[in-house]
């Protein structure tokens, strides 16, 4: 294997193509009102781009990583990358809004199948009892792509142009598709486990209820962050420089969030989850009341708000594969469609509170959604339990 040097060499790449993965998804929050102005839509409109995205992710991702669990890992992760990259610089071009809606799809179908290959090659680089670091790194990468990648692409846009804000991100997936054709040795991944006994796990009561909550706390997140540019400009009166600094603040607490959690997360996994809808809600509070605060007391709103709204992936993503821990692989792809799926009705209902209510109405949104996730987490401790002890198998 070449011990330390394969590891070394390719995990650069899967965690650069992780970054490059989630600012594709997500950078749009970012360069929000530049397309709203651009193209003449609305905000709710708008936010169909990431909303379609995430929808395709929900409904494909589990039957496409089935399928392409079946080839080289190396050549799927190099492709996805590829067609990342390919895509996002035809989006810089797009010539209408349903030009750019387009230049979404082949994206988003990819989006599962690199993810999961991402974390099962992360992990076959590194000898058994170093599984966990493997893990740990890739996620690095998913967190790095939400927290920085969304302010760096508000900042390309707001710096230089709402076009080397797309060529940004093709350029960063170009670069990981290269690196990991050169640095990654073939991964065939040995013989797979079979679709029937992938498939099996879906006939535990627990993990449905894992994957509901899943889907209704990443609306909670969503149904906010999908619109934090436009309210920050319309609910603060901040320019778009502003914005990408206060996303950056929003990064730094976000990371900080996440180190926190994976503290919690390995002592007490049922608790973290439990906590985590209802610190989320008091961020979303404070937001609200610190509406006309001073740059100063809206970087801490936004710090607090960062660190709850970040902690999220990597608590749902060790909480729903808890109960699947025979079937990584297919558990991945459950969580991903899960999260996915959160994503589109987080942003889509927070969609329908704005056209009534006002920017406000996405805060009143995130409320409701922490009120439904909070009450599937009691529900599914209450009906099966969960024991500290398992939290230390299934953290990553």
């Amino acid at each position: 294997m070449s011990g330390a040097a394969r590891p070394m060499a390719s995990m650069p790449y899967i965690v650069l193509g992780l970054f490059g993965l989630y600012t594709l998804e997500f950078g749009v929050v970012g360069i929000l009102p530049v397309i709203v102005a651009r193209f003449g839509v609305t905000v709710s409109q708008a936010g169909l781009l990431m909303g379609l995205f995430a929808l395709l992710v929900a409904v494909c991702g589990p039957f496409l990583v089935l399928v392409s669990s079946r080839f080289d890992r190396k050549r799927v992760l190099a492709g996805a990358l590829f067609g990342f990259s390919v895509c996002s610089a035809l989006s810089a071009y797009a010539p209408n809004f349903s030009a750019l809606m387009a230049m979404r799809i082949v994206p988003a179908l990819l989006h599962p199948v690199f993810f999961a290959a991402a974390f099962t090659t992360a992990t076959s680089l590194y000898p058994p009892e170093r599984a966990a670091q493997a893990t740990g790194l890739a996620v690095v990468g998913t967190t790095l792509g939400l927290v920085l990648g969304v302010p760096m692409t508000t900042w390309v846009a707001a710096r230089f142009s709402y076009e080397a804000s797309f060529l940004f991100c093709a350029g960063v997936t170009a670069v990981a598709g290269v690196g990991l054709l050169l640095k990654l040795p073939p991964q065939c991944g040995g013989a797979p486990l079979s679709f029937g006994s992938q498939l099996a796990v879906l006939r535990k009561p627990a993990l449905w209820l894992n994957i509901g909550a899943t889907v209704l706390t990443f609306a909670t997140m969503f149904s906010v962050y999908s619109y934090a540019a436009e309210y920050l400009k319309t609910q603060t009166g901040m320019d778009g420089q502003t914005i990408s600094m206060m996303l950056v603040i929003f990064g730094i607490g976000g990371v900080s969030g996440n180190l926190i959690a994976g503290r919690f997360l390995g002592r007490h996994l049922a608790r973290t989850m439990l906590m985590h809808p209802l610190l989320l809600a008091l961020a979303y509070l404070v937001l609200y009341a610190g509406t006309g605060a001073s740059i100063g007391a809206m970087s801490v709103i936004v710090l607090l708000w960062g660190a709850a709204h970040t902690s999220g992936l990597v608590i749902t993503q060790i909480w729903l594969m808890s109960a699947a821990p025979e079937a990584p692989a297919f558990a991945t792809s459950l969580y991903v469609s899960s999260a996915n799926a959160g994503v589109v009705l987080g942003s889509a209902a927070a969609g329908l509170f704005i056209d009534a209510a006002g920017m406000p109405g996405a805060i009143w949104c995130g409320l409701m959604f922490a009120a439904l996730s909070l009450l599937v987490i009691v529900s599914t401790l209450a009906l099966f339990g969960r024991s500290d002890a398992q939290s230390i198998h299934c953290n990553p």
